[in-house]
C-alpha cells in the first residue's frame, strides 16, 4: 500500500462553481424556480443533479434536466480558471512518485473536459466518476473506490474537497481532507470533517501535510 493525494474537481481543480451556479440560476427559473447564487452554495452545491432536480422541480425528468444543465456548463468552461498552485502541486507528486486520482460527482464527460480545458488529461492515475458507482458523495464509496484503484492507504493519503458532502465522503474513507475556501468558510468545512483548509494550493497551510506524508515515505 502507499500514499496517494485524491482531488475532488469542481471548486478544488478549477474555480467552476460560478459557472455552475448561474446555469442553475437560469435552468430553475425557465421551470418557474427562483433561486439565487447563495441558495446554489447552501442547497445544491457537491450534490447529485438529479437529486437536486427531482427534489426541486416536481414532473419534470431529472436525467434530462441534469443532461441539459452539464451541456449547458460545458460549454462555458472557457470561463473557469485552474486553481492556483496545482500544477506545481502535480508536479511535486510526480517527482515523488505517488499516484493521484479525481474523485468527482460530476458526468464523465464534464469532468474529461474540464481536465481538457486545464490541460490536465494525463496528469491523473484515476478518475473515480460517482455516478458510475452504486452511491455518491457523501457516502464514503467514490473514496473508497479510488483508495483502491491507486492501491493506496487512506492515513497516509490526502484528499481535497471544497464541500461539506465531499469531505464527509472522504473523511468517512479515513482519509485526512484538507477543504478549499474556494465557495465556503474554514468553519463549514472543518464542521464536515477537514483537518484544516487552504485558500488555494498556493497557501502555506499545505506544506506541512505534504511534508508529513513525505515523511512517512521515506
Amino acid at each position: 500500500m502507499t500514499t496517494a493525494l485524491l482531488f475532488d474537481l469542481d471548486g478544488t481543480l478549477i474555480q467552476s462553481d460560478p459557472i455552475h451556479a448561474a446555469v442553475f440560476v437560469d435552468l430553475f427559473a425557465e421551470h418557474g424556480v427562483q433561486i439565487d447564487e447563495a441558495h446554489y452554495y447552501e442547497n445544491i452545491h457537491g450534490r447529485l443533479n438529479e437529486d437536486i432536480f427531482a427534489g426541486a422541480i416536481p414532473g419534470a425528468d431529472p436525467k434530462a434536466l441534469a443532461d441539459e444543465k452539464e451541456a449547458r456548463f460545458r460549454d462555458r468552461l472557457s470561463e473557469a480558471e485552474p486553481m492556483p498552485g496545482l500544477t506545481q502541486l502535480l508536479d511535486r507528486v510526480a517527482a515523488q512518485g505517488w499516484p493521484t486520482a479525481i474523485v468527482t460527482n460530476a458526468p464523465r464527460a464534464n469532468a474529461e473536459a474540464m481536465l481538457e480545458a486545464l490541460g490536465l488529461s494525463d496528469r491523473f492515475d484515476t478518475i473515480v466518476v460517482a455516478e458510475e458507482l452504486a452511491r455518491g458523495k457523501p457516502d464514503p464509496l467514490p473514496y473508497l473506490t479510488g483508495l483502491a484503484r491507486l492501491e493506496a492507504t487512506a492515513a497516509q493519503s490526502l484528499a481535497f474537497e471544497d464541500s461539506p458532502s465531499g469531505v464527509t465522503a472522504a473523511t468517512r474513507a479515513g482519509i485526512p481532507t484538507l477543504g478549499l475556501r474556494s465557495s465556503l468558510s474554514h468553519d463549514r468545512l472543518t464542521a464536515a470533517g477537514a483537518v484544516g483548509t487552504l485558500s488555494d494550493f498556493t497557501d502555506p497551510a499545505l506544506a506541512p501535510w505534504i511534508d508529513r506524508i513525505t515523511k512517512e515515505t521515506t
